[in-house]
């Protein structure tokens, strides 16, 4: 597979300690080395090319966006997340508080996503959660401070570390379609539960959140849907 010398793991553009995944040969580097551990990836590869980085900006706008998106089709997600753009735009909190939960609700949030919407922002407005410093926090002390939020599980916490903050080892095991890719390209017997797939992904360390991208193309494959990611 011909897609560039193998390298160390990639660092910030401000060489923070944590690495993280920004560029496209980042990517490369991660598929590399994946390849050489679970050589069904390069199918992956070959059918589809190298997937994007896959990034999203670290702010209150995307994690609000994540916790729309929990156990919902994207379809349905994208449209509430339109009317929720349309009056919570630009995403400052203090706004944000003057919602009732009634109001939140009425752009198509459950009622407990509009709690979480809540307590994300009264988090910010105490200083109890800055999105800046996550930059300097370990991936197991920004999970467990997402974590502590209401209405924030391991799903959302995962996929923020790994789109918002580009975690290189970041897991999103819960995710559904990465079960479902998992048990195809693996020839697995059954859709993997949590537990299974984080045992099957410790070959995959530390280039985790590259292993992620890679089976999310896969299933994009599988299903019929475009390999671009907006």
């Amino acid at each position: 597979m011909a897609i560039g010398k193998a390298r160390a793991l990639p660092l910030t553009s401000d060489a923070k300690r944590f690495p993280v995944i920004e560029t496209d040969a980042d990517i490369a580097a991660g598929a590399e080395f994946l390849v050489g551990r679970e050589p069904c990836f390069e199918r992956v590869i070959t059918a589809h090319g190298l997937p994007s980085p896959r990034r999203v900006e670290n702010n209150l706008s995307s994690l609000l966006k994540i916790v729309t998106e929990q156990l919902i089709s994207l379809k349905a997600a994208d449209a509430i997340w339109r009317r929720i753009e349309t009056r919570l735009y630009p995403f400052e909190p203090h706004e944000i508080l003057k919602f009732s939960l009634d109001d939140l609700q009425s752009l198509g949030l459950t009622r407990a996503k509009a709690r979480s919407f809540q307590a994300i922002a009264e988090a910010i407005r105490r200083g109890e959660l800055n999105f800046e410093s996550l930059h300097q926090v370990p991936d197991q002390d920004v999970l467990a401070k997402l974590l502590a939020l209401p209405g924030i599980g391991p799903w959302t916490a995962d996929i923020y570390l790994l789109t918002a903050l580009g975690r290189v080892d970041a897991c999103p095991a819960g995710d559904l379609a990465l079960q479902m890719a998992a048990q195809d390209l693996f020839a697995m017997n059954g859709r993997p539960t949590p537990k299974a797939f984080l045992e099957r992904a410790e070959n995959w360390k530390p280039w985790r959140s590259v292993a992620a991208r890679l089976l999310w193309s896969h299933y994009r494959g599988l299903k019929g849907l475009s390999q671009r990611v907006n």
